[in-house]
């Protein structure tokens, strides 16, 4: 058996007594376990000297897991493993208790009393970087904690630092121990080819490439093999022994057995190669965890990610109030250029936009079926002579034969369109279109039966709005495009403060109108302020006319033919929006 996955039929270490920290420790890693092992029977032991004289061992009869405190290496009374991030302080420690972990879920089965005592090593050796395979296809972030422990492991496995007579030579039957617990953990995702590509050319060179490749089909197929498979896990495991040649019925402890291979063969003392080549990978996975990020507690992300959400919201808040305040300061660039009357052609599209929203926020009404013993409804002959069957046999009927069918209205969703227009020099195209689409879609929000809301803003070096939430205008409000900076950041948050765009429950629409030609700073936050829309469930529409403008990632473009039918092209992703929402 391995050095911490213990017989079925041994009971444990007898560490105690313990001193009273440890005793603590212990119930407080027993809390942890059943959510790693996804068991909740399992019981657990640390302290000095526990585990077997390996860093951590599991004994399946009693359902205990030892971990040797020797190997905690901080004050038993600071551990708090209950937090995630208290963890990284013992990293290998917690990962020998995961490692363990995965035997109590994955390794669901126990070798015969019968089954020769060298194909039960191979395949218990096999059984090592299957069981870990499993356990980070279902937890993939136990990963990080395997990795950190994986020194400890395989050292103890292998009697690595022991003694140099019993630590892995240049034989077949050492090299093939070392490629089972290395190689295969690499293949199982635990580890990575380039980690242990320096072991791989060792073990090659006493292997040869032939006897290698079978070995690798070897431990291949059991990454594949089920949980409680054990009957597959020693026919590989008799396969293991056919292919070095080794007795079935006789176990090869760690450098004892077979002639040395390939070159380099050591002087008495000294390390192998091979040993050599080993504490080198394990030296450079140890090297590669602490400088890996730690997982994350889901919790404490989860909170991170409330309080980035709430600080947005209010950012888009002050945003909001900032740019629709009345009032507002007018100063500096970004200019407004007036107001007109609005055309005829301007009111009639606005009075079509708002009888193409009606369609589109037309809901089928709802068919409700109900039964009852009583008319109105369909009498159902079934139901009807299960009510005469159930009075016969002198029980209360429970039967109900009339079937009708009610219809209620469905409510229509609400519509929130936000326009953003670019005001920087290149852009001077778009002033009168968007303008007159700005005070179409307004007006059209009066006008449609569809609960729906629209604002509209400038944005160049500063925000300035075209048309105010709630608000229908008299007049189409004209800019000025002659600004050199673009504050589309702004603009995005100012939107969605006023129309509540990050919020569910409404079709939500942003609409920007620009070339994309922006510095890198408001580039990179809106972006970030756009994905954040897209993330929760609004649709991102780019005007612009030219293929070589560059918009943000993320929004549908659409190239306008004719600046002229940009109210158009809004009014039919109106349409689109408000028909998707549920």
């Amino acid at each position: 058996m391995s050095n911490h996955l213990a017989d079925p039929a041994a009971a444990g270490t007898a560490v105690f007594p313990a001193r009273p920290e440890w005793l603590t420790l212990s119930a407080a890693l027993a809390d942890e376990v059943p959510v790693i092992a996804d068991r909740d029977d399992l019981l657990v032991t640390i302290a000095p000297g526990a585990g077997g004289g390996a860093a951590a061992c599991f004994y399946p009869g009693p359902a205990l897991i030892e971990v040797d405190g020797n190997h905690l290496k901080v004050d038993p009374t600071t551990v708090d493993p209950a937090n995630i991030g208290d963890r990284t302080r013992y990293a290998a420690t917690w990962g020998a208790l995961t490692h363990e972990c995965g035997h109590a879920k994955h390794t669901a089965w126990d070798p015969p009393e019968d089954a020769p005592a060298g194909v039960v090593e191979a395949a218990m050796l096999l059984e090592e970087a299957r069981m870990e395979a499993a356990q980070i296809r279902r937890r993939p972030d136990d990963r990080y904690w395997l990795r950190a422990c994986v020194k400890e492991l395989v050292a103890d496995d292998l009697h690595l630092f022991a003694d140099p007579a019993t630590a892995p030579q240049m034989t077949p039957a050492d090299a093939a121990r070392s490629a089972a617990l290395l190689l295969a953990r690499a293949d199982g995702g635990v580890l990575t080819e380039v980690e242990v590509a320096p072991l791989a050319r060792v073990i090659e060179n006493v292997l040869g490439p032939d006897t290698l490749g079978k070995l690798r089909a070897v431990w291949q197929a059991a990454l594949n093999t089920a949980d409680d498979d054990g009957e597959t896990m020693l026919d590989l495991g008799r396969q293991w022994c056919g292919i070095l040649a080794t007795d079935p019925n006789q176990t090869t402890p760690p450098g004892t057995s077979g002639t040395p291979n390939g070159t380099g063969s050591p002087t008495p003392g000294t390390k192998s190669p091979m040993a050599e080549a080993i504490a080198t990978v394990l030296d450079n996975v140890t090297a590669n965890v602490a400088r890996q990020q730690p997982p994350e507690d889901p919790a404490a992300r989860a909170a991170a990610a409330q309080e980035r959400e709430k600080a947005a919201h209010k950012e888009a808040d002050l945003a909001a109030r900032k740019t629709f305040r009345p009032g507002g300061p007018r100063d500096g660039r970004t200019a407004l250029a007036g107001t007109r009357p609005p055309t005829q052609e301007e009111r009639t599209a606005a009075r079509v936009l708002a009888r193409a929203l009606d369609s589109a926020g037309a809901r089928e009404r709802s068919a409700i079926k109900t039964t009852s013993v009583v008319p109105p409804g369909r009498l159902r002959m079934r139901g009807a002579l299960a009510a005469d069957a159930q009075r016969a046999a002198g029980a209360l009927p429970t039967a109900e034969p009339f079937t009708r069918i009610t219809r209620a209205a469905t409510p229509t969703p609400p519509l929130r369109l936000g326009i953003a227009c670019d005001v920087s020099g290149t852009m001077r195209w778009a002033r009168d279109h968007v303008a007159s689409a700005a005070w179409i879609l307004a007006t059209a929000a009066r006008h449609t039966r569809v609960p729906a809301d629209t604002a509209a803003v400038i944005f160049g070096n500063h925000v300035r709005p075209l048309t105010h939430p709630g608000r229908t205008p008299a007049v189409v409000t004209e800019f000025k495009s002659d600004d050199n900076w673009e504050d589309i950041p702004t603009a995005i948050a100012a939107l969605d403060g006023a129309l509540g765009l990050s919020s569910p429950g409404a079709a939500r629409l942003l609409v920007i109108v620009s070339d994309g030609q922006f510095r890198d700073q408001p580039r990179a936050e809106g972006q970030k302020r756009l994905d954040r829309l897209r993330v929760a469930g609004c649709a991102v529409l780019w005007l612009t006319t030219n293929k070589s403008d560059t918009p943000l990632d993320g929004a549908r473009v659409h190239l306008l033919t004719d600046p002229a039918t940009t109210a158009q092209a809004i009014g039919r992703a109106a349409t689109a929006a408000l028909r998707a929402a549920h």
